[in-house]
This record gives C-alpha cells, structure tokens and sequence, in this order.
C-alpha cells in the first residue's frame, strides 16, 4: 500500500493479497507430497480460473478458498475445514467492514471531450490551479470519428473543493461538451 500511495490500489487487490498466503498455504499442507492430488488441484484451479467470469482479485481469492475449504472437506479433514473457515471469513469480514486499505486522498479521474480545432494544451491550467492539488494529463483520445478529442486527467481535489463549480469551469471552456468526473481505474483491482 505503501508503494503504490501515489499511483493508487484497490482495497479489492490488497484483501486479496492478505487471504492468498493463508489460502496457499492450506493448499499446499493438504496436497503434501502426493502428485495425484497436486495434478487435480492444478486442473481444478486452472479451470475455475480461466472458464469464470474475470472478476476482482477478492473474488478470486473467495474462489480459491472454497477450493480449498472443499479440498480440505474431501480428504476428511472435517475440523479443520471448519475452523479453516471460520477464521478466513472473520477475516474477510473484519478487512471488507473496516477501512483497512481504503485509499481516499482526493485523487480523481476526470475525462473531458472537446472539439478537434480546440488547444488542449494548457487550456484548463487555471481551473485546475483553482481547484486542484495536482492534474496531469494521462490520455488523449479521438473521439466521434475524429472531430472531437477525449482528454484523460489525474486530478487530486482540494478539500471542500466544489465539484459542481469545478465542472461548471470546464463546461464553459469545452463548449459543453462531456465531462466525466469520478473514481480513478486502477489495474491493480483485477489479476486479469
């Protein structure tokens, strides 16, 4: 978390990161040294893996423990699935209601489209100075079969910042055209 504070995680990912050491480590206690079961458990994870839905790295990793909470139960390990389960899932519980890993600094993703024949170089710089702590543009994109270019910003809010007046600012310089202010994609929320 700490090394990506500035490029932003999703608490998705690092829940994920914090139940698949114990999970794996359940998995490979109960496989052992036997090959047959090490060869099934390598086929049933690469199936449920790549035939599912692509979802989040906390989903996966739910997947992967009721592999291995199922593992456990079908080798007869019935106590030990049992307790296994339980502290997974306070564990999962404790790490989904608290803020552990919530990463809200104000960062913001904000997508303006403006017409082709519009500079887009330097063209909001005093709004974002007005309302901003940082604004960089990652991306530009034609868009409406060229006649109109995406702008991609990474912007950091300052506080009590008004979103409304910010994106009123915008809409007078980009002739009213889209803004889509929210959220940031982060590609560490999925393993895909």
């Amino acid at each position: 978390m700490y090394a990506c504070r500035k490029e932003g995680y999703g608490k998705n990912f690092i829940v994920g990161l914090v139940l698949l050491p114990a999970i794996v480590s359940v998995v490979i206690l109960l496989i052992g040294s036997n090959v047959a079961r090490a060869f099934s458990m390598a086929g049933a994870f690469a199936l449920v893996r790549f035939r599912s839905a692509p979802g989040n790295a906390k989903d996966i990793a739910v997947v992967f423990f009721t592999m291995a909470a199922g593992l456990a139960c079908g080798l007869g390990y019935i106590v030990f699935a049992v307790v296994f389960v339980l502290i997974m899932v306070l564990i999962l519980l404790l790490l989904t209601i608290t803020p552990f890993a919530e990463h809200n600094d104000g960062i913001k993703q904000l997508r303006v489209t403006i017409p082709e024949n519009l500079n887009y170089g330097g063209i909001f710089n005093d709004v974002f100075e007005k309302y901003t702590t940082q604004a960089g543009l990652k991306q530009v994109k034609t868009t409406n079969m060229g006649t109109m270019f995406e702008l991609t910003y990474r912007v950091g809010m300052k506080k009590n910042a008004d979103e409304k007046a910010f994106i009123d600012e915008l809409r007078m310089r980009n002739g009213n055209l889209n803004i889509v202010l929210g959220m940031p994609e982060t590609p560490r929320d999925t393993l895909n």
